[in-house]
């Protein structure tokens, strides 16, 4: 089957071109820098020498780890360790809130559930052997405690309806029949209790029902209503603040002039809540130092994301400013491909940065790679179990770069979409998840690891509100 967004009769080659152009860039810049000869990236001779930045850059898995890590340590407690925990204060929250953050405190049973003995059935309560009498008057769910019964006697009852005294058993309605006198008949045998669900029958007043650290779904929202709560205590959601930046961006309209349509600003903030954050604003900064280190010190945020402006040229401020912020660069550049002038940044104790290319695809990396760890941990949720599937056909890889590149799932395999270069959305908006290709390329039918997009799992994550 063709995936979406692959060209028929596309030579698979098509899809690396543009990472290709990227590492034959990389050879000129080793033989202008006076590092070494570097072989040709096509070649599967090991290279002698990599340019230097590209040894400052931090490997993939490495990188995940550190933006992990980041939210669990501060300036003074530093180094991190696995087990620290994120020192956020819990925050009490409605039910009708609390949907995909993780519980702060466990959630013990404020009564016993059933808090009395129900009917589990509708049909009649009875008492004794039959055949019964049966009352006129029925039992209603939601009505006070009825009359006890005696000996001999029924009387009709509905599910959820509490059990009269001295009860025997509930008699489902199509277990029993009426004779020409009125009195009820069991079709069938019964025993004692039969139907009743008993007081404290799912739990007892106390009893914990789940455990710190249980990230709420609806059905958690159910046990959390149905055991009388009204609020939980949670973690609070991470909040986020995006700052694109740039003076060729269009906010609509055609591209024209030099000028192009600002694609980062309409993805990033549902991407982010996708990834479980609360986004407190977007905004849109010119290419002005000032400018930029005015919102990033005004910023309340936890996560500040920026777009843009990673690298080293006249108009890329965000590594002088967060120099003159005193920041402290974690991770600065990351082996990957599209997405290598990304980084991450603590500005404050409480408070940290990622900064991410200006190409959409790269941009993307970015967010899986830096900010999705971070975030994570930040909302004390747990890492994804890892997974792979084997490739339906060979992808190029960097010579020494992880490269992750869109692909969609087909059964149990992963089909690689081309239009994957760094500034390319089309394979993005076509994808299940991204593919992590290992330095030196994948064969096809290679098991490889995927990183699913966040509204693919249909998972809690999916939260776009």
């Amino acid at each position: 089957m063709t995936a979406p967004g692959l060209r028929d009769g596309a030579p698979a080659e098509d899809s690396d071109d543009l990472d290709v152009e990227e590492a034959l860039a990389l050879v000129r810049e080793a033989k202008d820098d006076g590092t070494g000869p570097v072989r040709d990236p096509r070649s599967a001779e090991p290279h002698r020498h990599a340019p230097a930045e590209r040894h400052r850059a931090t490997p993939w898995p490495q990188a995940r780890e550190i933006a992990a890590r980041a939210a669990r340590a501060t300036r003074a407690t530093r180094p991190a360790t696995t087990s620290s925990a994120p020192r956020r204060t819990p925050v009490s929250v409605s039910l009708g809130d609390a949907l995909g953050l993780v519980l702060a405190a466990p959630l013990d049973a404020l009564s016993d559930l059933p808090s009395f003995d129900t009917s589990a059935m509708d049909g009649w309560a009875v008492a004794g052997p039959g055949p019964w009498t049966v009352r006129e008057e029925g039992v209603l769910a939601g009505h006070a405690q009825p009359a006890p019964l005696t000996d001999g006697e029924a009387v009709r009852i509905a599910t959820g309806a509490r059990i009269p005294a001295d009860t025997t058993a509930v008699l489902r309605t199509e277990h029993g029949r009426t004779d020409a006198q009125g009195r009820l008949h069991a079709t069938r045998d019964m025993v004692h209790g039969q139907d009743i669900r008993p007081r404290g029958q799912e739990c007892r007043s106390g009893d914990q029902l789940l455990p710190v650290g249980t990230q709420i779904t609806p059905a958690v929202l159910g046990l959390a209503a149905a055991a009388g709560y009204d609020t939980v205590t949670v973690v609070p959601r991470p909040r986020a603040e995006v700052l694109v930046l740039g003076d060729e961006l269009l906010t609509e309209g055609l591209p024209r002039e030099g000028l192009i349509r600002d694609a980062l600003g309409p993805m990033l903030p549902p991407w982010l809540r996708a990834l479980g954050a609360e986004v407190l604003a977007v905004r849109r900064i010119r290419d002005d130092a000032k400018a930029l280190h005015k919102a990033i010190t005004a910023s309340t945020a936890d996560l500040i994301v920026t777009t843009g402006g990673t690298a080293a040229g006249p108009h890329d401020h965000v590594h002088p400013t967060l120099e003159r912020l005193g920041a402290e660069l974690l991770v600065d550049g990351v082996k990957v491909r599209p997405g290598h002038p990304m980084l991450l940044a603590r500005t404050r104790d409480d408070q940290h940065l990622v900064g991410l290319p200006g190409n959409p695809l790269a941009a993307v990396s970015g967010l899986i790679t830096l900010a999705e760890p971070l975030l994570r941990t930040l909302a004390a949720r747990p890492a994804p179990e890892p997974y792979t599937l084997p490739l339906t056909e060979p992808v190029h890889g960097h010579p020494y770069d992880t490269r992750l590149v869109p692909v969609v799932l087909r059964g149990d395999r992963a089909v690689p979409l081309h239009y994957n270069g760094p500034a390319m959305l089309r394979g993005i908006a076509a994808a299940d998840a991204l593919a992590v290709v290992p330095p030196g390329g994948a064969r096809q039918g290679a098991e490889t690891e995927l990183l699913d997009l966040p509204w693919t799992t249909a998972g809690i994550g999916v939260c776009f509100t």
